[in-house]
């Protein structure tokens, strides 16, 4: 059991999965009507990672997964909960427990969390209460998306922006609590303006009873709508998460959105009046990874040893349900 005094959470070390197959833009522009100068001056994305045709959502998970453990220096068997937030895992029933077994995480609990772009700021929220409640000591979190498994790759408006990827963080219980403030909004009435539908079919059982079946659609999304909605939304959802937390913008050391585009990252960081240097973007290389897109581009700027003991944190998520939410940390682990 948790000591009664370990009632915080720390952060203690990230991972990210490399992939390494690259599509630039100008590969797709052989296949739909766009360009390199089209594509970047509208987005900031110059290419995306496609994962190998081998290369299962729970192998990549699991890679950042054991990049994580090995920073915090916790071994796989000392894993008590890991949550896996995806949209595109390997089975519809979920994934998790595959990660589990893959990173011989024998220990840990495991599940799926489905929140498009936002699911990995849930998911920290979610493990951070189960350390809270001292129901777990160490969980690790993982965003993990394989989206090109759902692109119409004849759609110029969508497939230019998603990419392949994965990103985890490991959760500790500690007597310091390092997740400050939070916040997390829904609203299905935006649910047209971005999401990945199941179409069916009538399908006769017996005489008399029909029932369905059929298989999910494409990505489809409103650009015009997800971007108002994310350039207002998204500020308004970090300043309650710093309020929360007793922060002012003023205080963030490093900005970490959902990539999910340059000019949407711009206009929130000038909203909150960030300075650039302190904005992380690593769209250009990797494209919208959905849930894995903010613990991929926080591993990158911790391994490259600017992300400090103590430095402040502001995360946000946001995409399709619609969904939104801001977590507010302190960084605990060392450099990388």
């Amino acid at each position: 059991m948790v000591q009664a005094n370990l009632v915080g959470v720390s952060i203690t070390g990230s991972g990210s999965a490399q992939l390494s197959r690259a599509l630039s833009n100008d590969q797709l522009s052989q296949i739909v009507d766009t360009s390199d100068e089209w594509i970047a001056s509208r987005t900031g994305i110059r290419q995306r990672y496609i994962a190998e045709t081998q290369q299962s959502l729970s192998h990549i998970a699991a890679e950042a997964g054991r990049q994580a453990l090995a920073m915090a220096k916790l071994p796989p068997e000392s894993v008590q909960l890991i949550i896996l937030a995806t949209s595109t895992p390997d089975d519809l029933f979920g994934s998790a427990c595959q990660v589990q077994t893959l990173l011989g995480a024998t220990h840990a609990v495991a599940f799926d969390l489905t929140a498009a772009c936002s699911g990995f700021v849930f998911s920290l929220v979610t493990a951070a209460q189960y350390l809270r409640q001292g129901v777990y000591q160490n969980v690790l979190v993982i965003g993990a998306d394989i989206l090109s498994r759902w692109t119409d790759w004849s759609d110029r408006r969508t497939c230019i922006l998603f990419g392949d990827g994965a990103g985890a963080v490991v959760m500790q219980a500690s007597d310091v609590d390092g997740l400050l403030g939070f916040e997390l909004c829904s609203d299905g009435r935006l649910n047209g303006c971005l999401k990945l539908s199941y179409q069916s079919e009538p399908l006769e059982i017996v005489e008399g009873i029909q029932g369905q079946q059929g298989t999910f659609q494409p990505i489809t999304m409103n650009g015009r709508e997800v971007y108002k909605f994310a350039v207002s939304r998204v500020p308004e959802v970090l300043e309650k998460a710093l309020f929360r937390a007793g922060k002012t913008p003023r205080d963030i050391d490093w900005l970490v959105l959902h990539q999910a585009n340059q000019r949407i990252l711009d206009a929130v960081a000038e909203r909150l009046e960030v300075p650039s240097e302190r904005v992380v973007s690593n769209m250009a290389c990797h494209g919208n990874t959905s849930a894995a897109s903010i613990p991929l581009a926080l591993d990158e700027v911790v391994r490259a040893g600017k992300v400090r003991p103590s430095d402040l944190i502001a995360t946000a998520g946001f995409g399709a349900g619609l969904t939104w939410g801001a977590a507010i940390f302190e960084w605990a682990a060392g450099p990388a």
